[in-house]
């Protein structure tokens, strides 16, 4: 099962295997704090879509559509998660607005993916 999880929440019990989907680290948390097991940076939104998109909910579908198409050049990554996938895994991100960020598209998107496989 894939979950989102902003990752200033925090750990818990039920979050099995946490992966950090944001290209750059962090702010205020330490490595120690966020406990990741796996930090996949590169399978976050290039720069200029991030930069172009800025959390406005306005663009998400748009968003949407132009990160699954950056996705689809991602195989390995979207593999690498759709098998360890077989277990509890959360995604973790660090935006405020928790319907409208990456670690929710990219779930959609592998959802959509083990449905299609």
């Amino acid at each position: 099962m894939i979950k989102t999880k902003r990752i200033y929440n925090g750990p818990a019990r039920g979050d099995g295997l946490r992966i950090l989907v944001d290209r750059l680290w962090p702010r205020g948390i330490s490595k120690e704090e966020a406990k990741i097991d796996l930090w996949l940076k590169d399978i976050a939104p290039s720069d200029g879509l991030r930069k172009w998109f800025a959390h406005d909910p306005a663009k998400w579908s748009v968003f949407k559509e132009k990160y699954f198409s950056e996705l689809g050049n991602k195989k390995a990554l979207i593999g690498e998660i759709m098998k360890k996938a077989k277990g509890d895994v959360t995604l973790l991100y660090a935006a405020k607005d928790e319907q409208h960020n990456n670690a929710q598209a990219l779930k959609e998107y592998i959802e959509n993916k083990e449905v299609v496989s």
